[in-house]
């Protein structure tokens, strides 16, 4: 069977797109790697969203998003996908299961996090240190956490791990953060917050948890070596897109380039969310891009 478009990744973007096509009589497949909803089903809660209910988590927002493109009649299969033909009319799509065939293909399947590449952290991720917060989210509290980073993801978590742990600090490398007043309000006024700036994590050590870290001031170079037994660090050091099967299409630093159709350079391949190079990585963002492509991936096959 060739269908009309398979659209890889499931996040906000990859759904939007979904029920745009769909609603215009576009035969559609996703494939998801792991779950949807992509980065954000990861985040403790959803902020600056529209019509988003108090307290809306990460999860709880994957939920309805999956529900809204299952009620629309999109056709989700949780398959790896690990090569791509997009040049070909009919398009190739590979999958550690099978193999699919498409007349339009939409790349929407995001980043990953970034790591720091310092000595222990590959060691102790799980033990310790990760980048998403656990669904068990019992084992935080009482604890020492530390949250490195200084944008609006990072400030965000560690306000809500605020409300767990017995002290959260963020450690961040330059003089002042990079998160929105709101979020940095709340910080100055939570008193189990502590916010070190114009440092780097530079070491973790530990066996089956973390035991000390080590902690750079990057003006004097000085370092620290701190007591953390059984604490957990959280790494927000940015992204880097999923890109590396896409070598037939334009990038810059790995983000592909698509134009205000959501286009790439090869008919009937689009680029939606934060794959894509752009400014403003958002929910908001996301679900613009594949409204813009679902619509155009639908003009496009009724042209053909």
């Amino acid at each position: 069977m060739v269908y009309d478009l398979i659209i890889i990744g499931a996040g906000p973007a990859g759904i939007s797109a979904s029920i745009y096509a769909v609603s215009r009589g576009v035969k559609t497949l996703i494939l998801e790697k792991r779950q949807v909803g992509g980065v954000i089903r990861q985040v403790s809660n959803v902020t600056h969203y529209s019509g988003i209910i108090e307290n809306e988590t990460g999860k709880t927002f994957a939920t309805k998003i999956y529900n809204q493109a299952l009620d629309a009649g999109v056709v989700i299969k949780f398959e790896e996908v690990t090569a791509v033909n997009l040049e070909a009319e009919i398009k190739e799509v590979e999958t550690k299961k099978s193999t699919y065939q498409t007349k339009t293909v939409i790349i929407a399947n995001g980043t990953t996090p970034r790591h720091l590449g310092i000595p222990g952290e590959q060691e102790l991720i799980g033990k310790g240190v990760d980048y998403y917060l656990s669904d068990d989210l019992s084992k935080y509290k009482g604890k020492e956490i530390f949250v490195v980073g200084g944008s609006d993801g990072a400030l965000k978590e560690a306000l809500f791990l605020s409300k767990l742990a017995k002290q959260v600090t963020v450690i961040h490398f330059e003089e002042k953060l990079g998160a929105v007043v709101e979020f940095t309000s709340k910080a100055e006024k939570t008193s189990n917050l502590k916010i070190r700036l114009h440092t780097r994590l530079t070491n973790i050590k530990g066996s089956t948890g973390i035991e000390t870290l080590e902690i750079t001031d990057v003006n004097t170079n000085e370092t620290e070596v701190m007591e953390a037994p059984n604490s957990f660090v959280f790494i927000y050091a940015g992204s880097t897109p999923n890109s590396a099967m896409y070598s037939s299409l334009e990038n810059e630093n790995g983000y592909i380039i698509a134009n205000e159709k959501m286009q790439t350079k090869i008919p009937g391949v689009y680029a939606v969310g934060d794959i894509c190079k752009k400014e403003v990585r958002q929910i908001a963002t996301a679900v613009s891009d594949g409204a813009i492509a679902g619509i155009q991936a639908a003009a496009y096959l009724r042209g053909r």
